[in-house]
């Protein structure tokens, strides 16, 4: 496949997987409540990274941020840094991948140059799906295991049942997962599935990336093939000529 299609390719598929990571960064509803086996009622919750809302019949929707960095767990903090660091390496190497397209001629850059660039893009967007996929796998982890919890005796509302319904609820975006001592339960949010699919898609685009910057060295040695040179080679019989000319201009001094 020719390294301009595999850059392009790579690029696009970068492009769509920065903006998924930061769409599903910035989404509020990474858990939400979950409705099976209630009945109709009038408030919506959903949980994000950074603040949780309710939602009333009404169509009010009411936010609360979630300040501070030590009223929650080490993998809800976790879970934030990953997904920024996602976006920010997502956004970098869409930038990187910019310069890196044979199709822009700036300043005379050199194919090895944009190889190298291209490579480098690819990288990070390498790295960036796997701080996506890891992250959100590890929110919805915590998603599943509190709702195993709930699931196998809601009707303790304190304990250590309860106890730990709390500390992921709490530590997950204030309540994310609880399902103990009347508390809703939240099963998996659309932010969830954006996240997952923009770190596929960043995958594919990196591993296009790379796979453009070995093409691209491949067409940069093909067209500097190497030279063999041989010396110059002084037959006999010209030097026999030489030497015989030189005798007969000495003997004519002579």
């Amino acid at each position: 496949m020719a390294p301009s299609v595999l850059q392009n390719g790579g690029f696009i598929l970068g492009l769509i997987g920065a903006a998924a990571l930061i769409a599903a960064t910035a989404m509020n509803n990474w858990s939400v409540k979950d409705r099976q086996g209630d009945v109709v009622t009038s408030v919506y919750t959903y949980k994000g990274l950074w603040q949780d809302c309710e939602t009333v019949s009404s169509g009010f929707t009411e936010c609360r941020p979630l300040y501070g960095m030590l009223g929650f767990s080490a993998i809800f903090q976790a879970v934030r840094a990953l997904m920024v660091v996602g976006v920010v390496l997502a956004i970098l190497g869409a930038v990187v991948s910019v310069f890196s397209l044979k199709c822009l001629t700036m300043n005379s850059m050199a194919d090895s140059s944009k190889a190298r660039m291209s490579l480098t893009a690819g990288i990070m967007f390498i790295v960036a799906g796997f701080c996506a996929i890891t992250g959100a796998s590890i929110y919805a982890n915590q998603i599943v295991a509190s709702f195993r919890l709930s699931n196998y005796n809601p009707s303790y509302g304190g304990g250590y049942n309860g106890g730990m319904a709390e500390g992921m609820g709490g530590g997950m975006g204030g309540g994310m997962g609880g399902g103990m001592g009347g508390l809703p339960r939240y099963t998996f949010g659309p932010a969830l599935f954006v996240s997952w699919i923009g770190g596929g898609v960043l995958l594919v685009g990196g591993i296009l990336k790379s796979l453009a910057f070995r093409a691209m060295v491949q067409d940069d040695k093909s067209h500097y093939p190497g030279i063999a040179y041989k010396a110059q080679s002084h037959s006999k019989p010209d030097q026999d000529d030489h030497h015989s000319e030189g005798g007969k201009r000495a003997q004519q001094y002579v």
